[in-house]
């Protein structure tokens, strides 16, 4: 599209779309999808509505990146948030809350007929998610578009793996979390955004290879669904990513060592409390510990430059606050990773 009339040095104009950019859905090369659902979050609320506030602050990002100076060049646009979508997922939010403190306290479901219906509708409606994910970012791939996803919780990728699988066929996650989400059906809901991993490895026979990095808070189960893998699922423990620092290996070397088990083709999957917390205090599970964001960045890039492809993201989790930091935090984290996402697809 024609440029000419748009200041890039000018501050972010609310009346263009994502970091105040001019870019209509057919201009746009790289479109994101927001889905504003958090059905089964476990502890705080409030990344549903995670898409509109990070729009807001986006407008606030400046648009040159010294990694990828004329990125935003390509195009960005992030598309309407689904009403539909945003009042069926706080609708049956009221319903999981309702059921996870009542399985909390050890009641038997099977005894209460409200509870059953609870979760039969929650299981559904998490199905129902998935196949309204994978049907729109299918047909936006069918479009020649690059696509990213902006959640809401992390259970919300899990069409999007999918499409990604039919479009591209094997593939590898980086994942930055600081959680496996590793478990079988948590707290009883098949999609839980603590299911999200095991579900990918378990539906998804092109993904080859999963990386995870930051990971700080997992449990036993998972740990040994790690360990008897088969080397399917790479984790790096916030732990020992540190404890060999601490002797003397450098993040490069670190780095350099993760890309090495990544696949041709890899896809990013970002949940911001992979995050120091302080980056991401309203995130809906924060733990202490956790990466800097440049130390996040500088490990995408390695992916770009290794000449891997990358073949879509999501952004997960980010929560909402009375200050706008995590929103800041977040547009920023969103802003590279669509930057690097055109650089890998030139």
């Amino acid at each position: 599209m024609d440029l000419s009339s748009f200041d890039p040095n000018s501050s972010g104009n609310p009346n263009y779309n994502i970091f105040g950019l001019p870019f209509s859905e057919e201009e746009a090369k790289l479109i994101l999808l927001p889905v504003p659902w958090e059905v089964t979050v476990s502890y705080l609320p409030g990344t549903a509505r995670a898409p509109e506030r990070i729009k807001k602050a986006s407008l606030h990002v400046d648009l040159l990146d010294p990694d990828v100076p004329d990125g935003w060049k390509q195009g960005f646009h992030l598309l309407q948030p689904d009403r539909k979508i945003l009042f069926k997922s706080d609708y049956l939010r009221k319903e999981s809350e309702l059921f996870m403190d009542f399985i909390s306290k050890g009641q038997d479901v099977d005894e209460n007929r409200f509870m059953c219906k609870a979760l039969k509708e929650v299981n559904e409606g998490s199905a129902f998610l998935n196949a309204w994910v994978y049907d729109q970012t299918r047909v936006l791939l069918e479009k020649g578009k690059l696509v990213g996803l902006l959640g809401g919780d992390h259970s919300v990728p899990m069409g999007f793996y999918k499409a990604i699988a039919e479009k591209h066929g094997e593939f590898g996650i980086l994942q930055i979390d600081a959680h496996s989400d590793l478990r079988k059906a948590y707290q009883q809901f098949t999609y839980s955004h603590a299911s999200i991993m095991y579900n990918a490895l378990n539906e998804i026979p092109q993904l080859t290879r999963l990386v995870q990095v930051g990971v700080r808070d997992y449990s036993q189960g998972e740990w040994e669904y790690i360990c008897n893998s088969a080397n399917r699922v790479v984790t790096y423990f916030d732990k020992q990513v540190k404890e060999r620092m601490f002797e003397g290996l450098s993040w490069r070397y670190l780095v350099d060592e993760m890309i090495n088990h990544l696949p041709q083709k890899v896809y990013i999957s970002f949940d911001i409390d992979g995050l120091n917390r302080t980056l991401c205090p309203h995130t809906g599970t924060p733990v202490p510990g956790g990466l800097e964001v440049e130390q996040v960045f500088y490990l995408f890039r390695k992916i770009i430059e290794s000449g891997r492809r990358l073949i879509g993201f999501d952004l997960c989790e980010v929560g909402i606050s009375s200050n706008e930091w995590d929103e800041n935090v977040g547009a920023r984290v969103l802003f590279k990773l669509c930057n690097l996402m055109v650089a890998g697809n030139q």
